[in-house]
């Protein structure tokens, strides 16, 4: 085993069980029949071409050691998606009450966005892991965001890679723009919450009652 694969070992394993958590805890809103806050969730160790042009970025050695580690909080990384504005400090504080992990940083983007327009919000934690060779603490990032701020996320960071951070000012005005079309969209969707809830309800016990067998989407992917 190289020792970059040594290295991301417990990273990998971070994310594998705080995956399976984050989504424990979407699927206990489900079994008290209230709305989840948590829509779904992702998660993925960050690629060693990432890892090696932040290490650049950050002046710092391109090597698997501690501090490398220690100074990339996002090496393991999680995304949670909501469906509304208001759901994101729900699940803000219940990360900040968990005793599995410890919340060391919190960047608020969407109180405060970024010039680019981005919104999310970042939670650095610290999570223990059991290897084979004891108890290993990394940090890991969980950005959550609404399902409109993930879109246009996506859409940045694919631009980003093509014109390497260097953006035509027509391309970047038209970004800042769908920024904020995407959070007043946001923001008229949090008006209709309950509405919208309410529909969804409906729809949920209606296909279960036309298919009584079929797992939806989300039951699927708790499994």
């Amino acid at each position: 085993m190289g020792q970059w694969e040594i290295f991301l070992s417990p990273y990998k394993q971070a994310v594998d069980e705080l995956k399976v958590k984050l989504k424990g805890m979407r699927s206990q809103f489900g079994i008290v029949n209230a709305n989840s806050p948590i829509e779904f969730v992702t998660g993925r160790v960050k690629p060693l071409a990432s890892i090696y042009d932040k290490s650049l970025e950050k002046g710092l050695a391109f090597e698997p050691s501690k501090r490398l580690g220690d100074e990339l909080g996002d090496i393991a990384g999680l995304r949670i998606m909501c469906q509304f504005v208001d759901d994101i400090s729900t699940v803000t504080e219940l990360i900040r009450q968990r005793k599995d992990m410890r919340v060391v940083e919190e960047r608020d983007y969407i109180t405060h966005n970024k010039p680019s327009g981005y919104r999310s919000y970042h939670m650095i934690v610290e999570y223990p892991v059991e290897t084979i060779q004891g108890k290993k603490v990394v940090l890991a990032e969980i950005q959550i965001r609404t399902l409109a701020m993930n879109f246009w996320a996506s859409i940045e960071h694919s631009l980003n890679y093509k014109y390497k951070g260097m953006f035509p000012e027509e391309i970047k005005n038209r970004l800042q723009s769908a920024a904020e079309a995407a959070f007043r969209l946001d923001e008229e969707m949090s008006s209709i919450r309950s509405e919208i809830q309410e529909a969804q309800a409906y729809f949920s016990e209606y296909k279960e009652a036309s298919n009584p067998n079929l797992l939806s989407e989300k039951e699927r992917d708790t499994q």
